[in-house]
């Protein structure tokens, strides 16, 4: 292999013209020191659309200045990004995560110039796109120019995350830590009661998809007594490892990469960074194949654990938007929801605390004005909060709503008995 020529960061983004459009890896690997190293440039450019998912790191998407010179067009939405997406500078495509890399890959968005994290290359010359293979496998692939931070703190995951340096046009070195998010330290006496009553749903055999948050890692930890879990799940977090090194999630059950974990990004602590570093029992694949719903019915109690912002009397689940504010994004929540009830013995979950912290009831007689419906009603089944469970499967619409109350806290438990009564209750 010839020596390896690394440029600065600076060099590198003059590939960046007026009117392209540029992709920003996501999640733990956003590259951090190349978007800074372009929004340097927004002086000497104007119309750059930026697209991404979730971007994490210390990076700042809102600069008034820069708002002739960048549009971000986002395909999920993160605290980073709500702003700007909320903005005249920014808006929100509404996608399942499995059809983005179609987005790419049919030239429906195509990338002019995607900007990746990537670890050192091997003795072959091959990298990897570490924590996120997601929707940048397919925007590598497909993108005309390729700009890569290399750095030795990114792991290098088994997967579908290896790329060779000679389809990377710029190479930046830039040794950095990668962003942490710690969902255990978020945790408290809610979301617990939730992680226990969503642990008592799970089988012996069961294959997870777990979603974002601290509920999520407080089902894992009910999980201790369990055998022959699988993982299949969008996002790998730090929860997991103590339940493989155990022998709890062992993946024997499955009928798709058998003894394998699966997922599409890594998100956690460093701790969990390095765990997959060079683990050939974890696969990090691309998201059309990890939230495909033929993919994901063929393993066997498929049991996905997804959340929302709130849900209806009737079932309709917002997740993605507080009202019209776009809070985050539609993601692989209907992707998993579907893929679960087509599964053997599979159980579709949605769970969230019956009210926010200010006290406001999650479970309501309409959704807010200008809400999205991400799940509709006809494809939520399970449904849980701290104060119990329920499956809407097969329910009419009144015995729903009845049900429904029954998970509200009770402090709103009268207005929801009166929304029902002047909803239902005609005669």
């Amino acid at each position: 292999m010839n020596e390896i020529q690394y440029i600065p960061a600076a060099e590198a983004l003059k590939c960046v013209a007026p009117g392209n459009r540029v992709l920003i890896h996501g999640s733990a690997a956003t590259p951090v020191c190349l978007v800074e190293a372009l929004q340097a440039r927004h002086h000497e450019l104007y119309n750059v659309e930026l697209v991404s998912i979730t971007t994490l790191g210390d990076v700042n998407f809102d600069h008034p200045e820069h708002r002739k010179s960048f549009f971000f067009n986002s395909l999920f939405v993160s605290a980073a990004t709500q702003k700007v997406v909320n903005s005249d500078d920014g808006d929100y495509v509404p996608i399942f995560l499995s059809q983005i890399p179609k987005l790419f890959r049919e030239n429906i968005l195509p990338i002019d110039v995607a900007l990746i994290q990537v670890s050192p290359p091997d003795a072959h010359g091959y990298c990897s796109l570490g924590t996120s293979v997601d929707i940048a496998r397919a925007a590598v692939d497909m993108a005309t120019y390729v700009v890569a931070q290399v750095n030795p703190l990114m792991p290098r995951t088994h997967g579908e995350s290896f790329l060779h340096i000679s389809n990377i046009n710029a190479m930046v070195w830039h040794s950095a830590e990668l962003p942490e998010i710690n969902y255990d330290a978020v945790t408290n006496a809610v979301t617990e009661k939730i992680g226990y009553h969503v642990a008592s749903l799970v089988e012996n055999g069961a294959t997870l998809q777990l979603g974002i948050g601290s509920i999520p890692d407080q089902v894992l930890k009910n999980l201790t007594t369990h055998q022959h879990l699988g993982i299949h799940t969008e996002m790998f977090s730090d929860g997991i490892i103590p339940l493989i090194q155990r022998g709890i999630i062992d993946n024997s059950c499955k009928k798709l990469n058998v003894g394998r974990s699966v997922t599409a990004f890594i998100t956690g602590t460093r701790k969990l960074y390095d765990y997959v570093n060079d683990n050939p029992g974890i696969r990090v694949m691309d998201i059309s194949y990890v939230n495909d719903t033929s993919v994901i019915r063929q393993n066997p109690r498929v049991t996905a654990i997804n959340s929302a912002i709130e849900i209806d009397l009737t079932g309709q689940v917002c997740s993605d938007s507080i009202g019209t504010f776009q809070y985050s994004g539609i993601g692989g929540q209907m992707d998993f929801i579907r893929g679960a009830s087509l599964s053997a013995g599979g159980k579709p979950i949605i769970a969230l605390p019956s009210q926010t912290n200010k006290g406001i009831s999650r479970i309501v007689p309409f959704l807010k004005e200008g809400a999205g419906v991400v799940t509709t009603r006809g494809h939520v089944h399970w449904v849980v909060t701290e104060h119990g469970i329920i499956n809407l499967f097969g329910k009419n619409l009144k015995q729903r709503a009845q049900a429904l109350i029954q998970l509200a806290h009770p402090y709103h438990s009268e207005n929801l008995e009166r929304a029902y009564f002047n909803r239902f209750e005609h005669a």
